[in-house]
């Protein structure tokens, strides 16, 4: 040991080596049980790889949009790591670092969990055993990490809820929430690429953690520097309890009362293409869309959970050759749509046969607002929704989600609200609805409501969610869910494809009379990839230029209003305050705007660029237009990217 930390001081002082790198290697060392650490790191060293050490020790994970998320298998894999190999050609053991998902990181951010579980009910007169569910996707070493965190919570006198084997994120929410249960984790990076891996931490409202419990689970992680610990006595072990079949039906049976419309399936659906790009959405999703009638053809090369995504450069339904082999299958046998889910389940892509025969593909913002529209339209027609109470209805985007869902909520007289990027914001303002409910009116038992009932109460004391979503390809048309929902996303969008069919119009054709009626609004998302610790720290100059020096004119037009959400302090439209963000919006003086933000999965800033134009007899030329303006907007503002760095 001595030899080796002799050669990372050498490593510092020639500037190989960043000083929080050997400061976090030596932490690891001292705290971790991990046979393979030591050698794993001396192996690197010794080679000279000082890029991937920096990489996976210029930090330690935090907590960010999405929980802990980083490399679960280095760009460089050591002989210590790959050791006798895993299934699917995976190394042996995860990647060792303090920004990287192992078996260190993944315990210390359980025991945090539970360490905050316990003072929590403590705080709040609750005896008994503290519970928790592990839901994981089907990456390289998800099922490891669930079973690990099962058997600490175990360990640690709480009960533990654990499927049986790969299920979508969404549905680890609605376990919780069904159960009761204090808290979940999904051990899952979403749509992120292979080599990734992350734990998604949830409270007891099924939600993902928000403050002030997020600082607090945080606060106790990094307390913890020790992965070994002491197991209660065997009579105060928790219990496991794994989930199968019946906890499927359950959740399958409430995913079936989002249909506002049944008679529109009366006489079957269209025959669609579902592909899982290799993770768990056709667990739930193709059985449930069959049942109601649907012809459903899966890519069978891409049906198996594999964690290498072999098919694809990227699992992400929001790229057009993710869902590639999808989109040929359609073609060959005449399918009218195309759908395809992450590898958590948790978002949704999808492409539409239009007027012209041909497989278009629709985007985030495409496909929320489809369903906005849908879902508000027909409760009113349903009598649902009325003069009366319209007033308690709401729908919820995020900010930087296309503004044609602020103008449907506006035509139809409803609510908007919009929140800060992460879905957690979202299912935050479902907590506060439900709890704008007077107790006395469902003694204590919200969850046990049916949604007509829950409905009900909604918009007579409180607020009733129509819909929500974000540009991300992220969607949710119910509250017993708090997450964004793959599943729930296919039934909705199913029935508007019956909906466009029972009036002898394309989805894509039903698209094109909402932009005739609303205006055209089109949105383009633009990023740059920096990766390892000297693109983190790129990633922050540049976000940092953009608040300290905001542009005031962008593509020779001048700026009218920027709102910096971490130096101003902003509250929604319901007059709740936001918490501070790293986030620029820029509205220009012709109508067009940006916003400018980190991701807080992802090694990348991004950019979300906004156009629209008034409704108009030429939409042709409408779109055009906006299209051309958002292009010469993404060219000034790459460039003016480029000047910022250097």
């Amino acid at each position: 040991m001595s030899d080796l930390l002799s050669l990372l001081d050498k490593a510092v002082e020639y500037g190989d080596l960043l000083v929080s790198s050997r400061e976090n290697i030596a932490a690891l060392l001292a705290g971790t049980d991990s046979p393979v650490a030591e050698a794993a790191v001396t192996e690197l060293a010794q080679a000279g790889e000082w890029n991937e050490l920096n990489d996976r020790f210029f930090k330690t994970l935090a907590f960010g949009t999405g929980g802990l998320r980083g490399r679960t298998v280095g760009r460089v894999v050591t002989k210590a790591e790959q050791g006798a190999g895993g299934p699917l050609g995976r190394p042996e053991h995860p990647c060792v670092g303090t920004a990287t998902m192992n078996f260190y990181n993944v315990g210390r951010a359980i025991r945090g969990m539970i360490a905050y579980i316990k003072q929590h009910r403590a705080a709040n007169g609750i005896e008994g055993k503290p519970s928790f569910a592990f839901a994981e996707d089907t990456r390289h070493f998800s099922r490891d990490f669930a079973e690990f965190c099962a058997k600490v919570c175990n360990d640690h006198g709480c009960d533990a809820y654990i499927f049986e084997a790969a299920r979508a994120t969404p549905q680890l929410s609605f376990l919780i929430r069904e159960l009761r249960l204090d808290s979940g984790v999904v051990l899952t990076a979403s749509h992120n690429p292979a080599q990734d891996n992350g734990f998604k931490a949830y409270f007891n409202q099924g939600a993902q953690l928000v403050e002030p419990h997020a600082s607090a689970v945080l606060e106790e992680f990094q307390s913890i520097t020790e992965e070994a610990y002491q197991p209660v006595a065997e009579a105060e072990r928790g219990t496991l309890t794994v989930l199968g079949a019946e906890a499927d039906r359950r959740y399958v049976d409430k995913l079936k009362t989002l249909l506002l419309r049944p008679d529109l399936l009366e006489n079957g659906g269209a025959k669609v293409v579902f592909t899982n790009i290799h993770g768990t959405g056709g667990h739930i999703s193709v059985p449930i869309l069959r049942e109601l009638g649907f012809d459903v053809l899966t890519v069978a090369e891409q049906d198996g959970g594999d964690g290498r995504f072999p098919t694809v450069a990227s699992p992400n339904p929001e790229n057009a050759a993710a869902l590639k082999m999808a989109i040929d299958l359609a073609e060959q046998e005449n399918a009218e749509i195309v759908i395809g889910t992450d590898p958590d389940c948790d978002r949704m892509g999808v492409a539409v046969r239009n007027d012209a025969g041909e497989m278009q593909l629709l985007t985030g913002n495409q496909i929320g607002s489809l369903m906005a529209w849908y879902r508000t339209k027909t409760m009113f027609d349903l009598g649902i929704l009325s003069d009366s109470n319209r007033g308690h209805a709401v729908l919820i985007k995020t900010y930087v989600t296309t503004e044609l869902q602020t103008a449907i909520a506006e035509k139809f007289g409803v609510n908007m609200v919009d929140t800060l990027t992460g879905f957690k914001f979202i299912s935050d303002k479902l907590q506060k609805y439900e709890n704008g409910i007077p107790a006395s009116k469902i003694n204590g038992n919200y969850r046990d409501l049916s949604e007509e009932e829950s409905r009900k109460l909604r918009l007579e004391y409180s607020r009733f969610f129509i819909f929500g979503g974000e540009e991300s390809y992220g969607y949710l048309g119910a509250d017993f869910v708090r997450d964004k929902d793959g599943n729930m996303a296919a039934v909705m969008f199913a029935e508007v494809a019956a909906y466009a069919k029972s009036v002898g119009k394309t989805i894509a054709g039903l698209l094109d009379d909402i932009y005739s009626e609303f205006g055209f609004h089109l949105e383009d998302g633009k990023s740059m990839v920096m990766e390892g610790a000297e693109g983190a720290a790129q990633i922050k100059a540049l976000n940092d230029s953009y608040s300290n020096t905001p542009p005031t004119e962008v593509d020779g037009v001048a700026v009218s209003r920027v709102r910096d959400f971490a130096k101003e302090q902003f509250e929604d439209s319901e007059g709740d305050s936001l918490p501070s963000a790293g986030m620029l919006i820029v509205e220009l003086e012709d109508g067009r705007s940006f916003a400018v933000r980190p991701s807080g999965t992802e090694p990348k800033i991004k950019f979300y660029l906004f156009g629209k134009d008034a409704p108009s007899d030429d939409l042709a030329a409408s779109k055009q237009k906006v299209r051309d303006g958002l292009a010469s907007l993404w060219a000034a503002l790459e460039a003016d990217a480029q000047a910022r760095m250097g």
